[in-house]
């Protein structure tokens, strides 16, 4: 259609698809000073006046008559592509805001399993707000076209893999903060009961301005109403029944299958967010590289990560810090690995601070003493054995009261208070005692125990860093052993 137009045709052809405005054609058939010069003069006049885009430019040139605008959202050009969809840069012509917008292939649009993969991801972000999380606008079908999209906050920059694809590897000051950031992001949508499932370089964005990292596609996620709140729940479908899901996710599967972990566990987002620093700081890639599936999901590629990481890094000059976090985030065991995102973040921020020479003590000074309340004698007699055979100073009584007490007049290292037998004072004295390390400026690792019965009483517990509150049954010695070196700062003073 487009070969029988001159300018002024293929002018107001972009005004009939609302392109550009009359007054913006009139100007440039002026300045082109021929109406009946070639259609291809005047889409390049209006691209050097920046009235279209040459992806517009292109299909005005081709004949296209759709496809220029989804939802009121105006379409500029296609910033990538994939199997799944398509994503371009937008604005809405009123305002000008600036937005990217997802859109699902045609070929996808009659397969109803994938078109409600595709509507989920945009639900599912448009349920969480942070600034390293990029928000998801709005999520629709055109009336018009029939197309599915998504309408995303515009990141100006690029993503993670372009960066490091130009710059090879990062400083670890700068490694370390993208992944903070992003792992910020993961805390916020940890507390919410949502988890990514797909971490990798390219769904981390780099804003140009700042540096900000921001995460993107959420859309393999679970919400579930584990943490109460009462929240949308939505029910990822089986792996093996989705092949979108298998392309995107196997590498989690092959993880969770080797660990007999099920699908939605943070812990396999933070090992993911292990690999991707790892890249960063290096330049290769932890696990070697394949498209084969059934390569992808064998064991034995994740249980040689550890090997990996212990023969090359040190050899790459990795501070030892920076290895003490890796090898914890990537930990083959999901049970050696940090727990949730928060205890992630707080680890980063302190090899941080310890890469810039800033580490300062807030453990108190002494031997490394425990405090336990306890009113059990016989559990009283096992934490005295157990801990001390740890190496350390233990401290028993039957009274949540003197949990602050004596924190005031010596401050201790760590305390167990076991609800299950002193009662509810046990959550006001764990509440109490973070609250007074916090007032003088020290670290306390305080692990409250509930049972089944009292569970609920956890809501009145405070969420703090340094704090773990365990329900039983399934407590155990070797649990509260490794919860209490997860709290306790890397490095306690003698």
């Amino acid at each position: 259609m487009s070969a029988n137009l001159d300018a002024s045709g293929i002018g107001q052809l972009a005004l009939r698809l609302g392109l550009v405005a009359a007054e913006t054609v009139q100007d440039c058939l002026m300045e082109l000073g021929d109406r009946t010069a070639p259609a291809t003069d005047m889409i390049r006049l209006m691209e050097r006046k920046r009235h279209l885009t040459p992806w517009q430019g292109n299909k005005l040139l081709k004949g296209k008559l759709d496809g220029y605008f989804l939802g009121g959202y105006r379409l500029l050009y296609k910033i990538a592509s994939g199997s799944f969809g398509r994503v371009y840069r937008g604005d809405e012509p009123h305002s000008g805001q600036v937005v990217a917008v997802k859109v699902l292939r045609s070929k996808w649009t009659a397969d109803k399993q994938k078109v409600e993969l595709f509507q989920r991801e945009g639900k599912l972000g448009m349920a969480i707000r942070h600034p390293n999380i990029a928000s998801v606008i709005a999520v629709s079908q055109d009336a018009k076209t029939g197309q599915y999209f998504i309408v995303m906050e515009f990141v100006e920059g690029g993503n993670l893999r372009d960066l490091l694809q130009a710059r090879k590897k990062l400083e670890p000051d700068e490694a370390l903060r993208i992944v903070e950031e992003c792992a910020e992001g993961l805390a916020y949508a940890h507390a919410r009961g949502l988890t990514h499932r797909d971490i990798k370089p390219t769904n981390i964005l780099i804003a140009v301005a700042n540096g900000q990292a921001k995460l993107v596609d959420f859309g393999l996620a679970e919400i579930t109403d584990a943490g109460g709140g009462g929240g949308v729940r939505l029910q990822r479908q089986d792996a093996k029944d989705d092949d979108v899901a298998v392309d995107r996710t196997v590498d989690y599967a092959g993880l969770e299958k080797a660990t007999n972990q099920k699908p939605g566990d943070v812990r396999s987002d933070i090992y993911f967010l292990g690999a991707v620093l790892y890249e960063c700081l290096t330049g290769l890639s932890l696990m070697p590289v394949t498209k084969d599936t059934k390569a992808r999901m064998q064991a034995r590629r994740y249980q040689d990560v550890e090997d990996t990481l212990g023969k090359t890094a040190p050899a790459l000059g990795l501070a030892a810090g920076v290895l003490r976090l890796l090898a914890k985030m990537v930990a083959y065991e999901p049970t050696e690995r940090f727990q949730n995102p928060t205890r992630l973040v707080d680890a980063i921020q302190a090899c941080r601070a310890e890469l810039a020479g800033e580490v300062k003590s807030r453990a108190p000074t002494g031997p490394r003493t425990l405090l336990v309340i306890e009113e059990n004698q016989k559990l009283q007699d096992a934490f005295r054995d157990k801990f001390k055979a740890q190496g350390f100073r233990v401290l028993l009584t039957i009274d949540p009261g003197q949990a602050v007490k004596r924190y005031q007049q010596q401050a201790y290292h760590a305390v167990i208070i076991d609800a299950r037998t002193v009662g509810r004072d046990g959550v006001i004295a764990f509440n109490d005692v973070l609250r007074a390390a916090d007032n003088a400026g020290l670290d306390v690792a305080a692990i409250l125990i509930l049972s089944a019965e009292n569970a609920g009483w956890e809501a009145d517990a405070r969420r703090h860093a340094r704090g773990a509150v365990l329900v039983d049954p399934g407590v155990t010695m070797k649990q509260l052993f490794r919860t209490l070196n997860e709290l306790l700062p890397d490095e306690t003073p003698a």
